[in-house]
Order: C-alpha cells, then structure tokens, then sequence
C-alpha cells in the first residue's frame, strides 16, 4: 500500500494504485536513485545538460563539447533528428540526421563526454541507442505510446519530455509506459507548458515551476527542467535556470552555442560558452544554499 499519498488536483488515489502503480512513490522517502555513464541521479547532485539544439556540424559540436565539459556540464545535448515546426527547410534550418548522429559519437570519443539526444522515428531508435546515453523522448512524441514501448525495449535510460498541453497526470501514464517494459532508468522533463498569455510574442510556453514539487509528490522518477525551450528568450534562461535549482529540480537542460546569435536553430534561447559557465557557478550557489551541488 501506498502511504501518506498527496493525491494531486487530478490525480487520484486509484491512479495511484492502479493507472501508473510503477511510477508512483511507495513512501513518502522513495526515491529513485541510479547512474548512468558515471552521473547519479537522485542523489544531491543536480546534473546539467547543454549543448546546441541542432548539431550543425563535426566542428561546433565537438568544440561545444570541450567547452560544456570544461565548465562542469555531466552530459552533451544535441540534436540530430530534429522536430521541426513546420515542414520547409533551408541551408541553414534543416537536419543533419545521420551525419549529424556520427558528429555527437565524434564528439564523445573525443572528449568523453556523454551524450544525449533525441529519437523523433522508431526506425532510427537502434542507431542513435548506439550512440546516445540517455534517448531523449520530444514533447510531440510523449503520448505516442508503441514508440514509448520501443525505445524502452532497448534498455536505454530515457528523458521523457512532457508535453506543453498535458498534465502530470497524462505525463506519469507515459512514464509506465516506458517502466513497464523493465526499464527503470526514466527521467522527466519540464519544457514548458502552452498559457492563455505568454510574456513576448515569440514566447509560445511558461515554464512550469510548480510542477517539479508536485510531480516530485506523485512519483519518485527524478524530474529535469528545461528553461531553454520554455522562456524562448536568452535573458530570461539563467534566472528561470536559477529558480529550477532552487525548486528542487533533479537536473538542469540548457542550450549552449558558440555564436548563439547565429544559431541554426532557436537563436533567441542559447547562450554562449562564457555565459554557460558563469551560470553553472550561479547555479551550484544556488544549490549549495539548499543542500545540493552543480559542480
């Protein structure tokens, strides 16, 4: 049986016991504590992830590499296979797919980082497995449920993005998705949820703070927050990158470029190597304040 359960505004005790009993916490204390390429999750640590949204080519990303994992960075994001908005692409707005997969494997051997990155088709799932650490589940696939079974067929950990128009609810059913299949290494990420009203016109989502404590009430799978892609506005990333530590977030999700300004993709949210590196030294105050550590 379940105890102390703090059944949310739509998530019940029956839901609990029945809809997603392997995500649910089983005492006020559980916690899911593993690792994976050598990073603890759940423990006091709170791991980051940054890297460029598009892995534009070899040099940048292995570049952006050294550069993240100089500054304290436990993990190279970037993407490959890319969800893009709509379906036109240019020179500079595309995919780099395949090459753009061997590019991160290049940058992992050279710099020993590991990586992760997103899986968009069931048919690329074997060879990004291949390369990735952690297989990063997008917003727009997160209720696509026989796509969830396949990627956790393959025993890799997982980042399962939530999407910006579901609840914690729905959010956790994906997850037992995923647990079901025995694979226990699932993290879950905030990106942002879709408002009446956002703060700029290029601003789609608000990042859901008050989710991480209350997901954290429901399950003991480790919650990450991206500010990144929630504020969509460069200024605004370190403060809500800051406040994610402070409420308690179990990793930190973070788009780096070497010329932001000039980014392939979501120029308006990344920031640079300089900037990176003075918020991992804000973000690991921050977290010494509450008990925890960045760096």
């Amino acid at each position: 049986m379940l105890e102390n359960k703090a059944p949310g505004k739509d998530i019940s005790e029956e839901d609990l016991l029945t809809k997603f009993p392997l995500a649910a916490k089983q005492s006020p204390d559980h916690r899911s504590k593993f690792t994976i390429a050598g990073v603890e999750f759940g423990s006091d640590h709170v791991p980051v992830f940054a890297g460029p949204n598009m892995v534009e080519n070899k040099e940048l990303i292995i570049e952006t590499a050294k550069a993240v994992k100089a500054s304290g960075a436990d993990f190279l994001r970037g993407g490959a296979f890319k969800p893009l908005t709509f379906p036109y692409r240019s020179e500079k707005y595309t995919e780099t797919r395949e090459d753009g997969l061997q590019w991160l494997a290049d940058a992992k051997e050279a710099t020993g980082i590991p990586v992760i990155t997103e899986v968009m088709e069931e048919k690329y799932i074997e060879p990004i497995a291949e390369v990735a650490d952690i297989l990063q589940i997008g917003t727009r696939n997160m209720q696509n449920f026989p796509f969830l079974t396949a990627c956790a067929k393959t025993g890799k950990p997982i980042m399962l993005k939530r999407h910006f128009g579901c609840s914690i609810r729905d959010w956790l059913g994906s997850a037992e998705y995923i647990l079901i299949e025995g694979n226990e290494k699932v993290i879950l990420c905030e990106r942002g949820v879709v408002a009446p009203h956002t703060h700029r016109s290029s601003s789609r989502f608000l990042l859901d703070l008050q989710a991480v404590p209350a997901t954290q009430e429901m399950t003991h799978l480790p919650v990450v927050v991206d500010p990144s892609h929630a504020t969509f506005w460069r200024p605004w990333v370190e403060p809500m990158a800051l406040a994610g530590v402070a409420s308690g977030a179990d990793g930190i999700m973070l788009e780096v470029h070497p010329d932001p300004e000039n980014a392939a993709v979501d120029p308006l949210q990344a920031v640079s190597f300089e900037a990176f590196d003075s918020m991992m030294k804000k973000m690991d105050a921050v977290a010494q304040a509450v008990g925890r550590s960045v760096l």
